[in-house]
């Protein structure tokens, strides 16, 4: 352990618990969730800021603070000291596509470093899937002794699936899910992502299905009560509370609320059977890198995106 790493985590969280072990190095906490929202390829561009303030401003009522921002990183502008950078992210969509976009601006900036990722998700003994500050100490020590150094076919992987991300064809990220990858989880993600549009049948993306479905199927209370559900069992996508409730409440016109109970309306049900199409009825505005999550839709028996007419 060299005070000469420098650590990029997924969250402040993360950090506190490296600083708790006495992990030595400079910590640098990534502070973005890239998997929603506008993308270009130069990662913290003026482009890149303008498109992601503009785009918290609109969905969620956050004033992005740049200066801030561009403060944490300026230690990426002064890596000379630095022996290598230790990457810490999940096996999750959120982490994922944050990590690809670190990767590229490490590129991108020409720092000729040696790359490490400690990434959780699968662990021993346990049938979930784990986050990095669901592990106890000593397997989250474990976890940073095991390391992976990226391979430089690694790093051209990530800067390939982020240039994809920020393009306007989210198919060519298809042949990258069935790439061999010191990212053991890339895969699942790049499946979960054209996903996340809507699907042909009936118009609701994965985790829309997914929100509906346990209202149908689990006495829920209220929308926190949902809300804790729809966190638990999100599969690869990673959300958090902020996203979930954007989604359960663009979902609302589906869903009776009651004193003590949600349930499905008749159009909930509808929907849920392929039978009515919500396209038209619910803001679809959210953007994915660099497409819109309204120009396109999943269709799961050629497994590709198909663009509106």
């Amino acid at each position: 352990m060299s005070e000469t790493s420098l650590h990029i985590t997924n969250g402040t969280v993360l950090t506190n618990r490296l600083e708790e072990l006495n992990i030595e190095g400079k910590k640098l906490t990534w502070q973005e969730m890239l998997c929603e929202g506008p993308a270009v390829e130069q990662v913290y561009s003026e482009e890149f800021y303008a498109l992601r303030k503009q785009f918290f401003d609109e969905f969620y009522s956050i004033d992005l603070e740049i200066e801030k921002i561009k403060s944490a990183l300026d230690v990426l502008n002064h890596t000379e000291d630095f022996t290598e950078i230790i990457l810490w992210f999940e096996y999750d969509l959120f982490c994922h596509i944050n990590m690809i976009a670190v990767i590229s601006l490490i590129q991108q900036k020409k720092i000729e470093l040696p790359l490490f990722l400690v990434c959780s998700g699968r662990v021993r003994r346990s049938k979930n899937m784990k986050a990095l500050n669901e592990l106890t100490s000593g397997q989250l020590l474990k976890h940073y002794n095991d390391k992976i150094k990226l391979t430089p076919e690694d790093i051209d992987l990530a800067r390939t699936v982020w240039s994809i991300y920020c393009g306007k064809d989210h198919n060519l990220l298809k042949p990258y899910i069935l790439k061999e990858s010191s990212f053991d989880y890339l895969s699942n993600c790049l499946k979960a992502h054209l996903e996340r549009f809507p699907a042909t049948k009936d118009g609701l993306n994965n985790l829309e299905r997914n929100i509906l479905e346990i209202v149908r199927d689990i006495d829920v209370n209220s929308t926190n009560h949902l809300l804790g559900y729809a966190l638990h069992f999100q599969g690869f996508y990673g959300y958090g509370d902020l996203q979930l409730i954007r989604i359960i409440e663009t979902l609302m016109v589906y869903i009776d609320k009651e004193e003590n109970k949600l349930t499905l309306n008749r159009k909930g049900h509808e929907v849920l059977l392929g039978t009515h199409r919500y396209l038209s009825e619910l803001d679809n505005r959210m953007v994915y890198g660099g497409v819109k999550k309204s120009d396109f839709q999943f269709n799961s028996s050629i497994n590709r995106l198909v663009k509106n007419a």
